[in-house]
Protein backbone atom coordinates (compact mmCIF):
# COMPACT_ATOMS: atom_id res chain seq x y z
CA UNK A 1 0.00 0.00 0.00
CA UNK A 2 1.41 3.67 -0.74
CA UNK A 3 0.20 6.75 0.54
CA UNK A 4 -0.38 9.61 -0.95
CA UNK A 5 -0.28 13.50 -0.06
CA UNK A 6 -3.66 15.68 1.16
CA UNK A 7 -5.13 17.85 3.54
CA UNK A 8 -8.12 15.42 4.54
CA UNK A 9 -8.16 14.71 8.34
CA UNK A 10 -7.89 11.21 8.63
CA UNK A 11 -9.74 11.07 12.30
CA UNK A 12 -12.75 12.37 10.73
CA UNK A 13 -13.15 9.21 8.22
CA UNK A 14 -16.44 7.21 9.40
CA UNK A 15 -18.34 6.74 5.94
CA UNK A 16 -17.06 4.01 3.25
CA UNK A 17 -18.68 4.63 -0.50
CA UNK A 18 -17.54 1.99 -2.38
CA UNK A 19 -17.57 1.39 -6.24
CA UNK A 20 -18.83 -2.27 -7.52
CA UNK A 21 -17.18 -3.34 -10.81
CA UNK A 22 -13.41 -3.24 -9.94
CA UNK A 23 -13.99 -3.07 -6.57
CA UNK A 24 -16.41 -5.18 -4.75
CA UNK A 25 -16.53 -7.81 -7.66
CA UNK A 26 -14.63 -8.50 -10.90
CA UNK A 27 -17.50 -8.19 -13.70
CA UNK A 28 -15.27 -7.33 -16.78
CA UNK A 29 -16.06 -11.48 -18.15
CA UNK A 30 -19.72 -10.32 -17.86
CA UNK A 31 -19.23 -6.76 -18.83
CA UNK A 32 -17.43 -7.53 -21.94
CA UNK A 33 -20.09 -10.59 -23.33
CA UNK A 34 -22.47 -7.82 -23.14
CA UNK A 35 -20.96 -5.21 -24.99
CA UNK A 36 -19.70 -7.80 -27.41
CA UNK A 37 -23.64 -8.90 -27.93
CA UNK A 38 -24.85 -5.45 -27.82
CA UNK A 39 -22.03 -3.87 -30.65
CA UNK A 40 -23.39 -7.09 -32.71
CA UNK A 41 -26.72 -5.90 -33.04
CA UNK A 42 -25.51 -2.73 -34.85
CA UNK A 43 -22.92 -4.92 -36.85
CA UNK A 44 -19.85 -4.01 -35.10
CA UNK A 45 -17.02 -5.98 -34.00
CA UNK A 46 -14.93 -4.82 -31.46
CA UNK A 47 -12.02 -6.26 -29.96
CA UNK A 48 -12.60 -7.94 -26.51
CA UNK A 49 -9.00 -6.98 -25.37
CA UNK A 50 -9.64 -3.54 -25.98
CA UNK A 51 -12.96 -3.37 -23.96
CA UNK A 52 -11.25 -3.26 -20.57
CA UNK A 53 -11.62 0.69 -21.19
CA UNK A 54 -15.33 0.17 -21.15
CA UNK A 55 -15.38 -0.82 -17.03
CA UNK A 56 -16.11 1.95 -15.01
CA UNK A 57 -17.14 4.73 -17.47
CA UNK A 58 -21.03 5.49 -17.57
CA UNK A 59 -22.72 3.17 -20.87
CA UNK A 60 -23.50 6.36 -22.85
CA UNK A 61 -20.22 7.94 -22.57
CA UNK A 62 -18.58 4.61 -23.98
CA UNK A 63 -20.98 3.91 -26.48
CA UNK A 64 -20.64 7.28 -27.94
CA UNK A 65 -17.10 6.35 -28.85
CA UNK A 66 -18.44 3.33 -30.90
CA UNK A 67 -21.68 4.01 -32.71
CA UNK A 68 -23.62 7.04 -33.86
CA UNK A 69 -25.10 9.70 -32.00
CA UNK A 70 -28.59 8.72 -32.35
CA UNK A 71 -27.86 5.04 -31.77
CA UNK A 72 -26.41 5.47 -28.16
CA UNK A 73 -29.74 5.43 -26.01
CA UNK A 74 -30.44 2.12 -28.11
CA UNK A 75 -27.05 0.38 -27.29
CA UNK A 76 -27.96 1.38 -23.63
CA UNK A 77 -31.26 -0.64 -23.95
CA UNK A 78 -30.23 -3.58 -25.49
CA UNK A 79 -26.76 -3.81 -22.77
CA UNK A 80 -29.36 -2.94 -19.90
CA UNK A 81 -31.41 -5.48 -20.86
CA UNK A 82 -28.71 -8.19 -22.25
CA UNK A 83 -26.98 -7.50 -19.16
CA UNK A 84 -30.09 -8.59 -17.00
CA UNK A 85 -30.67 -11.61 -18.29
CA UNK A 86 -26.61 -12.93 -18.94
CA UNK A 87 -23.68 -10.68 -18.29
CA UNK A 88 -25.31 -10.15 -14.64
CA UNK A 89 -24.00 -13.41 -13.44
CA UNK A 90 -21.10 -13.70 -15.17
CA UNK A 91 -18.82 -12.00 -12.17
CA UNK A 92 -17.49 -13.09 -8.84
CA UNK A 93 -16.59 -10.93 -5.42
CA UNK A 94 -12.97 -10.45 -5.20
CA UNK A 95 -11.59 -12.89 -1.92
CA UNK A 96 -11.30 -10.87 0.67
CA UNK A 97 -14.02 -7.93 0.23
CA UNK A 98 -16.88 -9.84 2.65
CA UNK A 99 -14.08 -9.77 5.42
CA UNK A 100 -13.49 -6.06 4.32
CA UNK A 101 -17.31 -5.56 5.60
CA UNK A 102 -17.36 -7.37 8.53
CA UNK A 103 -14.45 -5.33 9.56
CA UNK A 104 -16.00 -1.89 8.96
CA UNK A 105 -19.12 -2.44 10.43
CA UNK A 106 -18.01 -4.20 13.37
CA UNK A 107 -15.94 -0.79 14.02
CA UNK A 108 -19.13 0.92 13.36
CA UNK A 109 -18.60 2.40 9.87
CA UNK A 110 -21.91 3.65 7.69
CA UNK A 111 -21.09 1.37 4.53
CA UNK A 112 -22.70 2.47 1.16
CA UNK A 113 -22.20 1.82 -2.62
CA UNK A 114 -21.53 4.55 -5.37
CA UNK A 115 -21.65 2.91 -8.46
CA UNK A 116 -22.33 3.67 -11.98
CA UNK A 117 -24.18 0.89 -12.66
CA UNK A 118 -27.75 0.91 -12.70
CA UNK A 119 -28.89 0.89 -9.44
CA UNK A 120 -31.52 -2.41 -9.76
CA UNK A 121 -28.97 -4.15 -11.56
CA UNK A 122 -26.45 -3.57 -8.40
CA UNK A 123 -28.90 -4.52 -5.74
CA UNK A 124 -29.76 -7.63 -7.78
CA UNK A 125 -26.29 -8.57 -7.58
CA UNK A 126 -25.28 -7.41 -3.99
CA UNK A 127 -28.21 -9.95 -3.49
CA UNK A 128 -26.95 -13.01 -4.91
CA UNK A 129 -23.65 -13.04 -3.02
CA UNK A 130 -25.65 -11.96 0.31
CA UNK A 131 -23.71 -8.39 0.62
CA UNK A 132 -26.96 -6.07 0.76
CA UNK A 133 -27.17 -6.18 4.44
CA UNK A 134 -23.83 -5.12 4.91
CA UNK A 135 -24.79 -1.44 2.84
CA UNK A 136 -26.86 1.33 4.98
CA UNK A 137 -26.86 3.14 1.32
CA UNK A 138 -27.00 2.00 -2.36
CA UNK A 139 -26.23 4.93 -4.94
CA UNK A 140 -26.57 3.97 -8.27
CA UNK A 141 -27.60 5.10 -11.70
CA UNK A 142 -31.18 5.33 -12.50
CA UNK A 143 -33.15 3.83 -15.82
CA UNK A 144 -34.51 7.56 -17.00
CA UNK A 145 -30.86 9.15 -16.75
CA UNK A 146 -30.81 11.20 -14.45
CA UNK A 147 -28.23 9.84 -12.61
CA UNK A 148 -25.57 8.56 -14.64
CA UNK A 149 -21.92 9.77 -13.45
CA UNK A 150 -20.37 8.98 -10.56
CA UNK A 151 -20.63 12.21 -9.18
CA UNK A 152 -24.39 12.43 -10.28
CA UNK A 153 -24.14 9.01 -7.42
CA UNK A 154 -22.09 10.76 -4.80
CA UNK A 155 -24.65 13.74 -4.86
CA UNK A 156 -27.70 11.57 -4.71
CA UNK A 157 -25.98 10.23 -1.35
CA UNK A 158 -24.06 12.41 0.33
CA UNK A 159 -27.08 14.35 1.87
CA UNK A 160 -28.23 11.27 3.48
CA UNK A 161 -24.50 10.96 5.28
CA UNK A 162 -24.27 14.84 6.43
CA UNK A 163 -27.74 14.08 8.14
CA UNK A 164 -26.32 11.65 9.86
CA UNK A 165 -23.12 13.48 10.95
CA UNK A 166 -20.49 11.41 8.44
CA UNK A 167 -17.73 12.06 6.83
CA UNK A 168 -17.15 9.86 3.66
CA UNK A 169 -14.57 8.61 1.81
CA UNK A 170 -15.04 7.31 -1.66
CA UNK A 171 -13.16 4.22 -2.84
CA UNK A 172 -12.52 2.56 -6.39
CA UNK A 173 -10.26 1.55 -9.19
CA UNK A 174 -10.80 3.80 -12.13
CA UNK A 175 -10.01 7.91 -12.30
CA UNK A 176 -13.75 8.19 -12.46
CA UNK A 177 -14.29 7.20 -8.83
CA UNK A 178 -11.23 9.47 -8.08
CA UNK A 179 -12.84 12.87 -10.18
CA UNK A 180 -15.89 11.95 -8.62
CA UNK A 181 -15.21 12.23 -5.31
CA UNK A 182 -13.13 15.58 -6.27
CA UNK A 183 -15.95 17.34 -7.39
CA UNK A 184 -17.69 16.44 -4.52
CA UNK A 185 -15.17 17.60 -1.91
CA UNK A 186 -14.66 13.80 -1.08
CA UNK A 187 -11.34 12.22 -0.41
CA UNK A 188 -10.91 8.67 -2.03
CA UNK A 189 -8.82 5.70 -1.82
CA UNK A 190 -7.87 4.09 -5.10
CA UNK A 191 -7.97 0.45 -5.43
CA UNK A 192 -4.81 -1.20 -7.56
CA UNK A 193 -6.73 -5.03 -7.80
CA UNK A 194 -9.43 -3.69 -10.27
CA UNK A 195 -9.74 -2.36 -13.68
CA UNK A 196 -7.10 0.71 -13.07
CA UNK A 197 -3.66 1.14 -12.93
CA UNK A 198 -1.68 3.57 -10.73
CA UNK A 199 -0.58 6.01 -12.74
CA UNK A 200 -4.60 6.74 -13.61
CA UNK A 201 -5.10 6.68 -9.74
CA UNK A 202 -1.96 8.43 -8.45
CA UNK A 203 -2.91 11.99 -10.71
CA UNK A 204 -5.90 12.48 -8.09
CA UNK A 205 -3.87 11.97 -5.13
CA UNK A 206 -5.80 9.39 -3.08
CA UNK A 207 -5.25 8.96 0.49
CA UNK A 208 -3.70 5.67 0.01
CA UNK A 209 -3.72 3.18 -2.87
CA UNK A 210 -4.35 -0.65 -1.60
CA UNK A 211 -2.95 -3.96 -3.41
CA UNK A 212 -5.56 -5.86 -2.00
CA UNK A 213 -8.98 -5.64 -0.31
CA UNK A 214 -6.94 -6.60 2.90
CA UNK A 215 -4.50 -3.61 2.80
CA UNK A 216 -7.59 -1.53 1.96
CA UNK A 217 -9.57 -2.76 5.23
CA UNK A 218 -6.66 -1.99 7.08
CA UNK A 219 -5.98 1.28 5.93
CA UNK A 220 -9.69 2.13 6.62
CA UNK A 221 -9.87 0.51 10.01
CA UNK A 222 -6.65 2.49 11.05
CA UNK A 223 -8.01 5.88 9.97
CA UNK A 224 -12.14 5.11 11.47
CA UNK A 225 -13.52 8.16 13.95
CA UNK A 226 -16.58 6.90 15.51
Amino acid sequence: MSLQKGEVNLTQLNAALFDLDGTIIDSEPGITATFDYTLSQFGISYPREQMRAFLGPPLSESFARLVRPEEVDRCVEIYRRRYAEDGIYRCAVYPGIPDVFRQLKEQGWTVCLATSKLREAAVTILDRFELTPFFDLIGGSSADGSIETKEEVLRSILPALEAQGRHGVMIGDRFHDMEGAARCGLPAVGVLYGYGDEAELSAYQPLALCKSPKELGDFLSLHFNQ
